[in-house]
């Protein structure tokens, strides 16, 4: 029977075997002349995050009512007229309190700025990353409202939008109290 030790050292031949960098030889050896590096144009459409403090967010904007007209268009079909959910996860109310928990953009997310990520990298589910930074913005500004976290009136944007207070902001621990953790 192998044991822990005899694995890792198999590993680590297969590694070596397959021209893999080692603690010795911290430089990746030629892959049989497959691929090539990235170049940074390249490496940047891989770069969409953003920050809860907002840092990443494009430029744009988009109101309450231009959000509506996206989301009608190309959420509702999901995410139900009203963010209620069916077939897709509800994206307005929610609780956290038992007996029904029920995790949504307004009961749940801590940071706005999430919503703008989310919703650029994996939404239309069918097409992600199709809308625009405009439509992005509308689209977290509808969504917001909806939750009742925003007026009607609300422009979103790389200014406003890591300003918006979401109401579970303190219900995740910051810093990690673990002592063991930085």
């Amino acid at each position: 029977m192998s044991t822990l030790k005899d694995l890792a050292l198999v590993a680590a031949a297969g590694a070596l075997a397959a021209g893999c960098a080692t603690v010795a030889d911290p430089q990746p050896q030629a892959r049989y002349g497959l691929g090539a590096p990235l170049t940074d144009r390249e490496l940047a459409g891989w770069n969409i995050d953003v920050a809860p403090d907002g840092k990443g967010l494009p430029p744009g904007r988009g109101t309450v009512a231009e959000g509506k007209a996206v989301f009608d268009g190309k959420c509702a079909v999901c995410h139900g007229a009203k963010g209620q959910g069916k077939p897709a996860n509800a994206l307005v109310g929610g609780a956290l309190k038992p007996p029904k928990m029920v995790k949504t953009v307004g009961s749940y997310w801590p940071y706005a700025t999430t919503l703008y990520d989310y919703v650029h990298r994996a939404m239309p589910w069918n097409k992600p990353q199709s809308l625009t930074p405009n439509e992005v913005y509308a689209v977290c500004a509808y969504i917001l409202h909806l939750n009742g976290i925003v007026p009607e009136t609300a422009v979103m944007d790389a200014t406003t939008l890591p300003k918006v207070r979401m109401p579970n902001r303190d219900g995740f621990v910051s810093p990690d109290p673990r002592p063991d953790t930085p």
